[in-house]
């Protein structure tokens, strides 16, 4: 009788051990703090999933795939995944190298001749580690203003990279570099010879299931259980198209779900196997998840448990309470989104939502760091809701000033025909600015999209671009005895950190 009592006992503290093991925070307040904070943010639809010791112990979907339809999402909603795309290519490329069909060390050159960059001893001993841990001397997102949802070719992209001056010297100083991944696809094309598209899918998507998950912009925009992509527009919300992104596919353009991007944790958690199959050997994802590069070692009290964060293959390491963490952030026009491991304690998640203008989705991944390492709670959506809030603010603010200096209708300096012409800059190409209407609009070579510049005072116009992402920006030009000499433009930081100058060649 003691024995069967005493076998009782230690079954029901085992019991209690592995209750424990889920923190109160999923399993009692998930979806009430995820619900409270979708409204703070004003996120139509979220979609997460947590994986821990090979098995999904939450998927979890709120609210709506769109606003108008008022379909909910569930666990197969497609999401836009955005750079979280980058560990699958970096996954692919470190395979490659394991299958000794090419070095990770191999120079670039190697498998693209006529790649360039902007000087040549860069040219010459870049490495394809170098482009999968964006340590090419550019800085974050440099380029990606004639990049992003353009009419540009991968070939044209990676073409383009000798056009961008370097802000860092080579290997100095980490900056993300998208184009550096598209020609990562580029090599697997060359080296396999078939597409980046169907590598992955021979190699990834097929072999853990992800049925639903796909690597175009044709195949989200037909997909009848997709979700829609919103923003914030003059600060409401506004549902836009999907950015065509298939130019740069290897950086950014999977889609995927909650159901499937579990999946893609067991395999990363797992060793590489998935369902009893070694799909990706686990020196591979070893290598992808070793640092490369310095992001930072500095970090404010809002995380003391975080000291530093690094660049790996397609993924970033950072410590935090102890433990090493990899995770890599997402976005895209519409989406923002999450995907973390820490594999000393076999925990993943992936965190899905369908507005690029909100905090919720990194706010939840220290909630579940803070949850899952028994760290005191703090909410982060109020913390980051009430910074980006301001920042929200006081662009509007700025922008509302630029409308009122239009308004007053002041003569510009000239007459608007002498702003009329084209312009160039080596980065980007052309521009041809056209009196339209007795209006200037700014007419793109790279892009389905015009910019509407309306007089401000001296020699400034406010910029509209057609396309909401790329902002409203102020465009300064430069005269020079009374000639019109250059203009300057800018876009969302979002897409790019740079200026650019074009000057007026016609």
């Amino acid at each position: 009788m003691k024995l069967i009592t005493t076998m009782c006992v230690i079954v029901t503290c085992l019991i209690a051990i592995r209750v424990r093991a889920q923190p109160a925070f999923i399993t009692d307040s998930l979806d009430t703090y995820i619900t409270r904070e979708m409204q703070r943010w004003n996120i139509p639809g979220v979609a997460i999933a947590i994986v821990k010791d090979g098995k999904v112990i939450a998927m979890k979907e709120y609210g709506v795939r769109d606003l108008d339809s008022k379909q909910g999402v569930d666990e197969n909603t497609l999401f836009r995944i955005g750079s979280c795309t980058k560990a699958f290519t970096a996954t692919c490329v470190t395979l490659l190298d394991y299958q000794k069909k090419l070095s990770l060390e191999d120079h670039v050159t190697k498998w693209i001749p006529d790649f360039r960059m902007y000087d040549t001893c860069t040219t010459t001993d870049v490495r394809i580690r170098d482009i999968l841990c964006h340590r090419l001397g550019l800085e974050t997102f440099e380029g990606d203003f004639v990049n992003w949802n353009s009419t540009m070719t991968r070939m044209e992209i990676i073409h383009n990279l000798r056009n961008l001056k370097p802000v860092y010297p080579f290997r100095t100083t980490w900056g993300y570099c998208n184009a550096g991944f598209v020609t990562a696809g580029q090599i697997i094309q060359n080296v396999t010879g078939k597409t980046y598209e169907e590598f992955v899918k021979d190699n990834i998507l097929d072999p853990l299931q992800m049925t639903r998950s796909s690597t175009s912009y044709n195949a989200i925009k037909t997909d009848n259980n997709a979700a829609s992509a919103y923003t914030l527009v003059n600060n409401a919300i506004s549902k836009i198209d999907y950015d065509n992104t298939d130019n740069m596919t290897p950086a950014a353009s999977i889609n995927s779900c909650a159901h499937d991007m579990a999946n893609w944790l067991m395999m990363q958690l797992g060793n590489g196997m998935f369902n009893g199959t070694q799909v990706i050997p686990k020196e591979v994802l070893d290598e992808t998840h070793t640092s490369q590069d310095v992001i930072s070692d500095r970090y404010s009290q809002l995380f003391p448990a975080q000291h530093f964060s690094n660049y790996c293959l397609g993924w970033e390491a950072m410590d935090y309470a102890g433990k090493k963490v990899v995770s890599h952030d997402g976005g895209v026009y519409g989406f923002v989104t999450n995907v973390t491991l820490i594999p000393e304690e076999n925990i993943g998640w992936v965190i899905l939502t369908n507005t690029d203008v909100n905090n919720l989705y990194v706010s939840l991944q220290y909630q579940f760091l803070d949850a899952f390492m028994n760290l005191p709670y703090k909410n982060y959506s109020s913390i980051f809701y009430n910074f980006s809030k301001k920042g929200n603010d006081q662009q509007q603010k700025e922008i509302d000033e630029w409308k009122k200096t239009v308004a007053k209708k002041n003569p510009p300096p000239m007459d608007l025909k002498y702003f009329c012409g084209k312009y160039h800059n080596a980065a980007y190409g052309d521009v041809e600015v056209k009196l339209e209407k007795k209006q200037l609009v700014i007419h793109f070579q790279h892009h389905n999209m015009t910019a509407i510049l309306e007089y401000m005072d001296d020699t400034n116009f406010l910029c509209t671009y057609s396309d909401p992402e790329f902002a409203i920006k102020e465009v300064p030009f430069l005269l020079e005895e009374g000639k019109v000499k250059q203009m300057t433009l800018t876009c969302n930081d979002f897409i790019d950190f740079m200026t650019y100058d074009f000057m007026k060649v016609q």
